[in-house]
């Protein structure tokens, strides 16, 4: 399973959706869609630009857990 943490990135940096959304071009349904894990894909081009706005790694931003058996 696929778990996004853009949330803790958001907390640690004191921003809100909209503010990301305006930094980043990503829409603010698409942001929620990453924070509320509801999302169906994962954009590379999204993780770049939001690396770069939270200077931190991929990992930062996504983590996979082995489900379990």
């Amino acid at each position: 399973m696929i778990n996004m943490k853009v949330h803790i990135k958001l907390a640690e940096h004191r921003m809100t959706q909209k503010k990301l959304s305006e930094l980043t071009g990503i829409s603010k349904n698409t942001i929620a869609g990453y924070v509320n894990e509801t999302f169906q894909y994962i954009n590379r081009d999204h993780l770049d630009i939001m690396c770069k706005v939270f200077e931190c790694s991929v990992s930062d931003l996504i983590e996979f857990i082995e489900d379990k058996k």
